[in-house]
């Protein structure tokens, strides 16, 4: 079956994901957000909202900033130990981009601290081995809603 979209009222869309009404009227004008009207009120699809409020970089959430103060490389092996994840984990996360690659020699790879710290922090915030953690873009999965039962 297949899911339904969800529709919030346009205040209420604003309101909860710290837009500005003007700036949702004009992407709608513009085709960026599904909107319809119900019983004389604007609603747009609060999965268009949603994407206008996050953020497209892992740079520019918190989750990130947090660990600013780690700005140097380190070893596989040694975030491994030091992080308590697998080696095969961060090598896994580095060739999907979610870590950064700072140099490459033949029996070291160094990666960015800051980088390690904020995946092994998601990666605990989701709970479980064996779900999918990060997006395309490295910020923490978010899985769409399933469809609706009836």
């Amino acid at each position: 079956m297949v899911a339904l979209p969800t529709f919030l009222p346009l205040s209420e869309a604003a309101r909860k994901y710290g837009l500005d009404e003007a700036r949702l009227r004009a992407l709608i004008a513009k085709g960026t957000i599904r909107a319809a009207m119900m019983n004389n009120q604007v609603v747009i699809s609060e999965d268009d909202a949603q994407a206008q409020a996050k953020p497209l970089r892992k740079e520019d959430l918190p989750e990130w900033k947090q660990f600013s103060h780690l700005q140097k490389g380190i070893g596989v092996r040694e975030a491994s130990r030091k992080y308590g994840i697998h080696p095969a984990t961060l090598s896994v996360w580095a060739k999907k981009g979610v870590i950064q690659i700072i140099s490459v020699e033949p029996n070291k790879t160094l990666l960015n601290e800051q980088d390690v710290a904020y995946a092994c922090f998601i990666y605990r915030q989701s709970g479980k081995q064996g779900r999918r953690v990060f997006d395309e873009n490295g910020l923490p999965y978010k899985p769409k809603t399933g469809p609706l039962a009836l």
